[in-house]
């Protein structure tokens, strides 16, 4: 009868402390508001509308071009040359 008592008792506290809220809950979301908050160089550079001048467009779609074909799957895996290795074991 006593064992009855103690489970009971036992999954009450359990299920209490489970409801409980942790000091990682009270914290939720403060880390990435503070490091968004640090990597941010001028907060109030939306409120200027003046244009930026940098590269012209035709620079920037050469360079974006590069950009983005480095990101392509090559088809064929690289061909690794065959040659003397020491203490290596090959590619192949």
């Amino acid at each position: 009868m006593i064992k009855k008592y103690l489970i009971v008792i036992s999954l009450a506290g359990m299920s209490l402390a489970g409801c409980a809220t942790s000091q990682v809950e009270k914290d939720y979301g403060n880390s990435f508001q503070l490091v968004k908050s640090n990597q941010m160089l001028n907060p109030e550079a939306g409120k200027n509308l003046d244009p930026v001048y940098g590269l012209d467009g035709h620079a920037a779609l050469i360079i974006m071009e590069k950009y983005r074909k480095s990101f392509e799957i090559h088809s064929a895996p690289p061909i690794y040359p065959m040659g003397v290795t020491i203490g290596q074991t090959s590619m192949r």
